[in-house]
């Protein structure tokens, strides 16, 4: 993944046509994979030799002690050894077959079976009277009352020279695999991999570097991490916690912010931009116009902008702020200020409705200043879309707001100098680049709705200035959430109704808008039907939902926040946007089905008054083990950034946010909920590396330049390697 190696010719791959050994060889030419196996391989990302060597154990297993069988436990993996008594086949129903082993040694019985088996192959091995090392996780067969058997397990004959050493005697690696390939194969085929190819692994680090961290050659690194030594820390290696796996996390961590401070310093070199006179007059008469103070933490986050927007290098900030917390005063503010100036100010959203709300948000305030606003989203017809087009080209727009229409080919801005790029998470990083390409060298704020954790903020926007909404508006109350079963449905809807009949008005959120043949859900057709005819008929229970035409929507949502409905049942369109400050309860139905950062998101559209507010999660059983974790998280803590860790140790980087829409490449060894320590260390090591040699161009930085582009491919582009 790191870097290129080349050596001598080996005998050892006589199948492969190449006169040197690469890691770059092809899967197919590894001893013990060809054709057949190579596309097995390929579902797991394997194409190549050093795909391979960076496909690292996702767990050991211990099975260097042997145990006896009456000290197995079930559920613990074990290996013992035992002989074998008896073995065969017995049938289960009309079809099924079992092969059964059954192991004696002088302190017990145990019985090992499998479900797939080749009968004549079993039969041959697993004779009665020899004996056998078996390896696996004994359960309690409690249909047949019959003490422990072992399903599946690993199992070698113990007088057989042939006893794979891989698989017995020793901490045994744990890969990721896919139907068709055996986890002793993939052990055999790496095994051959380290054997013959890590050797070819070429050192990129700074020597300076690997000498201050007391880091290990990378081909020892390797070698370790697939085929522990005997007398290893088990602990340390299920922990990802050795040396040696550290070496490899902190290598590919250093590698990506490399890119991120190679980033940083072509923002720095870049061409000028446009310098704001800030604090303007229509910005004075904004502030005026609010009816609330602005929070510190909303102060301190525009102070950063207009120290920016008054530098001649153009803003590259990102705005994190948690529900509720004024992004949106933040924005305009900023995008005022472009005005003052004479320029012109975007404001993208990811989806139709989000555009929408951003419009009908602002638009009372620009309508009071005199500044001229537009809605841009692929809803508007040929005739308005082209009005709207002549509108921004001519510069008679101020503030364009909208989707993706925004960068098509066919908008032209007349002078863009602050784009405001909303929810920016799920916008590709090539949509990103193209708004600000709109002007000559405009400004960018990007926002995000979304706490993400430090260690991910670190990771996808290390090229970036931060400023945080860490402070809510004063008189805020917390949301007291609970959770409520199918058989406690009754309960949350007569705290519904006494929060109606108190003067409030409630959100139910359902996660389908029609009845699907393969989700028994509620939907939000029938969840509507049933409040406005069985639970609610002297109530006015008002429908929203996606696919609704936007005039539609825009109605509904101005008659809600008019007071005019008193139940707005909804899918998740209602998730960003909506501020109304009567909604003192939301139902969110099947719960579980939602992400935790979704459920945060939906949470926020209540609590945004003064009154205390209500958010009631409804669970349909079964709950996944993962959709507990989600559930009871958000009862746990209403602060989203307390959120969005557990959000990522749940799911796991891979998933988190979006992140493969980020520009960067995956990781595959790193763990961003694991290694926030390695990362901070990465980073400041990568940032130093930039700033003493921005293009790798010492020749002790040779190995780290291809390493570099190897790595970031088209993402990031260097000079030549030399």
């Amino acid at each position: 993944m790191f870097a290129r190696g080349n050596g001598s010719a080996s005998p050892t791959i006589p199948r492969c046509p190449m006169i040197k050994r690469s890691l770059d060889d092809p899967v197919q030419f590894i001893k013990g994979v060809g054709p057949k196996r190579a596309v097995l391989l390929d579902r797991l990302s394997l194409r190549t030799v050093e795909d391979c060597l960076y496909f690292l154990p996702r767990r050991y297993e211990d099975r260097s002690r042997v145990r006896r069988i009456a000290q197995l436990t079930a559920g613990e993996q074990s290996t013992f050894e035992g002989k074998i008594v008896n073995a065969g086949t017995y049938a289960i129903g009309r079809r099924k077959k079992i092969f059964e082993v059954i192991l004696q040694d002088e302190t017990g019985v145990i019985r090992a079976k499998w479900f797939r088996f080749n009968e004549k192959y079993f039969r041959e091995k697993y004779r009665p009277g020899l004996a056998a090392i078996v390896s696996g996780k004994p359960a309690f067969n409690r249909r047949l009352g019959s003490g422990l058997e072992i399903v599946h397990p690993d199992m070698e004959i113990a007088a057989d020279e042939g006893v794979d050493a891989l698989e017995i005697g020793r901490v045994v690696p744990v890969y990721p695999t896919t139907e068709g390939l055996h986890p002793k194969a993939i052990r055999k085929i790496m095994k051959h991999v380290v054997d013959e190819y890590a050797p070819l692994m070429e050192e990129i680090l700074p020597e300076d570097i690997v000498r201050k961290y007391h880091l290990p050659p990378v081909s020892e690194a390797l070698r370790f991490c697939h085929f522990p030594p005997e007398g290893g820390d088990v602990s340390a290696l299920e922990n990802f916690r050795t040396p040696e796996q550290e070496r490899l996390i902190f290598e590919e961590l250093y590698l990506l912010q490399l890119g991120l401070a190679h980033r940083k310093k072509l923002a720095g070199q870049a061409e000028r931009g446009n310098p704001l006179r800030t604090r303007g007059d229509t910005v004075r008469r904004f502030v005026k116009l609010l009816q609330f103070e602005l929070t510190g933490a909303q102060k301190k986050a525009l102070a950063e902008i207009m120290d920016d927007l008054e530098k001649e290098r153009p803003m590259n900030r990102l705005l994190f702020g948690d529900v509720g917390s004024g992004k949106t005063a933040v924005a305009l503010t900023s995008l005022l200020t472009a005005v003052d100036n004479g320029f012109q100010g975007a404001l993208m959203a990811p989806t139709e409705l989000l555009a929408e709300q951003h419009y009908l948000n602002i638009r009372p305030y620009c309508e009071k200043l005199g500044v001229t606003l537009e809605l841009a989203t692929s809803a508007a017809t040929q005739r308005e879309r082209k009005k709207i087009q002549e509108s921004i080209q001519d510069g008679t727009t101020q503030i364009a707001v909208g989707t993706h229409a925004l960068i098509q080919r066919d908008v032209q801005f007349r002078n863009l100098g602050l784009a405001v790029i909303d929810e920016q998470h799920r916008f590709g990083v090539l949509q990103r680049e193209a708004i600000a390409k709109k002007g000559f060298a405009p400004h960018v704020l990007v926002m995000t709705a979304t706490p993400i954790p430090r260690s991910l903020a670190l990771t996808l926007y290390g090229d970036m200035d931060v400023s945080v909404l860490d402070e809510l508006p004063p008189g805020r109350k917390p949301i007291a959430t609970q959770l409520f079963h199918e058989n406690r449905r009754e309960e949350a809807y007569d705290l519904l109704r006494r929060e109606i009949a108190g003067g409030g008005q409630a959100y139910v959120v359902c996660p389908l808008i029609e009845e699907s043949e393969a989700l028994d859900m509620k939907t939000v057709i029938e969840i509507r039907k049933y409040l406005q005819e069985e639970l609610f008929p002297g109530r006015r229970v008002g429908l929203i939902h996606g696919k609704m035409k936007k005039e539609e929507r825009q109605q509904i949502m101005s008659r809600f926040k008019a007071g005019e409905i008193d139940i707005l049942t909804a899918t998740t369109v209602i998730e960003v946007g909506i501020d109304v400050p009567n909604a003192t309860v939301m139902i969110v139905e099947h719960a579980e089905r939602f992400g935790l950062s979704q459920l945060h998101q939906l949470r926020g559209r209540v609590g945004r008054g003064g009154e205390l507010s209500h958010c009631l999660l409804m669970a349909y059983h079964p709950l996944s083990e993962e959709a507990r974790a989600r559930l009871n998280a958000m009862l746990k803590t209403g602060d989203g950034f307390a959120i969005a860790e557990e959000d990522l140790a749940i799911r796991g980087p891979g998933d988190f946010m979006g992140t493969r829409q980020s520009g960067l490449p995956s990781l595959r060894i790193a763990n961003l909920a694991r290694d926030i320590k390695i990362i901070e260390k990465a980073r400041k090591e990568a940032f130093d590396t930039i700033d003493q040699d921005p293009c790798l161009d010492r020749p002790a930085h040779r190995g780290l330049k291809r390493a570099f582009q190897k790595y970031f491919g088209d993402r990031i582009k260097l000079m030549d390697v030399i």
